[in-house]
C-alpha cells in the first residue's frame, strides 16, 4: 500500500532566535522528516528538528552559490512523493521575498497540497529590537516592503511609490546597493534629510546598527558592513531609534 502523501509545509523561521518562531512553525519543524532550509535559518532553529530528519541546506544568500530554484522544487516533490513530511524552512516570512508563490504553484501543479506557516519578517523584528515604530501617527501611515535586487541582480529603476514622505520603507537585500538606493529615492522626490538606518543581523544577539543618518549622507558613501544580512529602513519614524536607543548590543555609525 502506498504511503500517504502529506502536505508540504512552507514555514517561516523568523529572524533567527527560536523563541520568535510561531507555535505552528515549531510543531512543523519538530515533526519534519525532511527539512530543506535556507542559509539564513539559525542553528538554534535547525536543532529543533528530529535527529533522524533529513536536512538539506539550499543556500539562498545573495551573491553566493546556492541550489537553483528548479532543483529545490524537484527535491520537495521527490521527498513528498516518498511519503515524507517535508518542511521547506525559510528565514523571516515565506510570503515576503521567499518565493513561496513559485514553490506553491509548482507543488500544486504536480498534485501535492501545501500549508504556508507565517513567520516574523525582518522589518518587524528590526522595529522591535531597535526601538522604532514602522507606523507612527503624523509620521508614517504606511509601510512598504521592497527589495533592492531584481532577478538579474540589477537595482530597480522605479522608486516613485517609495518616495511617499509618510511611508516607512524596508529595503530587503540592500547591503551592496544602499548608496544607490538612497540616490534613487532622492531622485524620486524623497527628502534628502529623511532618516535612514542600515541594520545587520536583525533578530540575532549580534544585531547592530551599522549606519544611522540621512538619505543624503548615505548616498555619498557606503558604510562598512560585515558578513551578515542587512536591512535598510527609511522614514521619519526611524529617527525614534536614535532617540530611544536600541536595547541590544549595537555598533553604530552616525552620519548627518
Amino acid at each position: 500500500m502506498p504511503r500517504e502523501l502529506h502536505p508540504v509545509r512552507l514555514v517561516g523561521a523568523g529572524p533567527g532566535p527560536a523563541d520568535l518562531l510561531t507555535v505552528r512553525a515549531l510543531r512543523a519543524i519538530e515533526g519534519a522528516e525532511a527539512l530543506l532550509y535556507d542559509a539564513l535559518v539559525s542553528e538554534e532553529v535547525l536543532a529543533l528538528a528530529p535527529a533522524a530528519c533529513l536536512k538539506i541546506q539550499t543556500g539562498k544568500r545573495a551573491g553566493r552559490t546556492s541550489l537553483k530554484q528548479e532543483t529545490i522544487n524537484r527535491l520537495m516533490l521527490r521527498l513528498a512523493r516518498r511519503g515524507l513530511k517535508v518542511v521547506r524552512l525559510k528565514g523571516g516570512d515565506p510570503s515576503i521575498f521567499g518565493r513561496v508563490g513559485e514553490e506553491t504553484a509548482f507543488l500544486h501543479a504536480h498534485g501535492l497540497s501545501t500549508e504556508v506557516v507565517p513567520g516574523v519578517t525582518a522589518a518587524c523584528a528590526a522595529a522591535a529590537q531597535f526601538g522604532f515604530p514602522l507606523t507612527h501617527r503624523g509620521q508614517a501611515r504606511r509601510v512598504v516592503f521592497t527589495t533592492a535586487r531584481l532577478e538579474a541582480g540589477a537595482v530597480p529603476a522605479e522608486w516613485a511609490a517609495a518616495a511617499d514622505p509618510e511611508a516607512t520603507l524596508a529595503v530587503y537585500m540592500g547591503r551592496d546597493t544602499a548608496p544607490g538606493v538612497a540616490s534613487a529615492l532622492i531622485a524620486a522626490g524623497r527628502s534628502p534629510r529623511t532618516p535612514v538606518a542600515i541594520l545587520e543581523n536583525v533578530g540575532a544577539p549580534a544585531a547592530r546598527a551599522v549606519f544611522e543618518g540621512s538619505l543624503l549622507s548615505l548616498s555619498r558613501s557606503a558604510p562598512p558592513l560585515g558578513d551578515g544580512p542587512a536591512l535598510v529602513v527609511v522614514g521619519e519614524a526611524v529617527a525614534a531609534m536614535t532617540a530611544a536607543g536600541a536595547h541590544c548590543p549595537a555598533t553604530r555609525s552616525r552620519a548627518g
